[in-house]
C-alpha cells in the first residue's frame, strides 16, 4: 500500500497518476472545491488550519483502518492551508485499487472520517 499525505499554502496540483501496480482497475479522484457560500452568506475564501503531525498520524490511521473495508494499492492526499479563495481546490484525493467500488467507497469514507476525526479548522472569509 503506497500512501502520500501532504499539506501544502500554494495552490493543489495533482501530481502525475502513475499507476502503482499492473493490479490497478480503478482510480478515483475528489476535489473539494470552496464555495462562495457558507451557511448562507457570502465569502471571499475559507481559512485552514491543521496540526500537521497530528493531522498526518490521524490520516495514516484511517487509511490503515479502512483499507481492510476497502482495499487500495495506492493513495494521495493533498489538504490545503491558509487562505484559499472561492473556486480554489481546498482538498485533493486520489485512490487507485483493483475495483471501482473500492476506489470510490474509500474516498467517501475517506472524507467522512477526515471531516469527524482529523485536526484541520476551518474558518470563513466574509466578502
Amino acid at each position: 500500500m503506497k500512501l502520500h499525505i501532504e499539506f501544502t499554502r500554494q495552490p493543489v496540483v495533482p501530481p502525475v497518476a502513475v499507476l502503482a501496480s499492473k493490479e490497478i482497475g480503478a482510480q478515483a479522484e475528489f476535489s473539494g472545491i470552496v464555495r462562495e457560500l457558507e451557511n448562507g452568506r457570502g465569502i471571499s475564501g475559507l481559512f485552514y488550519e491543521a496540526h500537521e503531525p497530528m493531522a498526518r498520524k490521524e490520516l495514516e490511521k484511517i487509511f490503515t483502518g479502512i483499507s481492510s473495508a476497502h482495499p487500495f494499492e495506492a493513495a494521495w492526499l493533498i489538504h490545503r492551508l491558509g487562505f484559499v479563495p472561492v473556486g480554489e481546490v481546498s482538498l485533493f484525493i486520489r485512490v487507485q485499487s483493483q475495483h471501482r467500488q473500492a476506489a470510490l467507497q474509500m474516498i467517501a469514507t475517506l472524507i467522512d472520517r477526515l471531516k469527524a476525526d482529523v485536526p484541520v479548522w476551518k474558518s470563513a472569509a466574509r466578502s
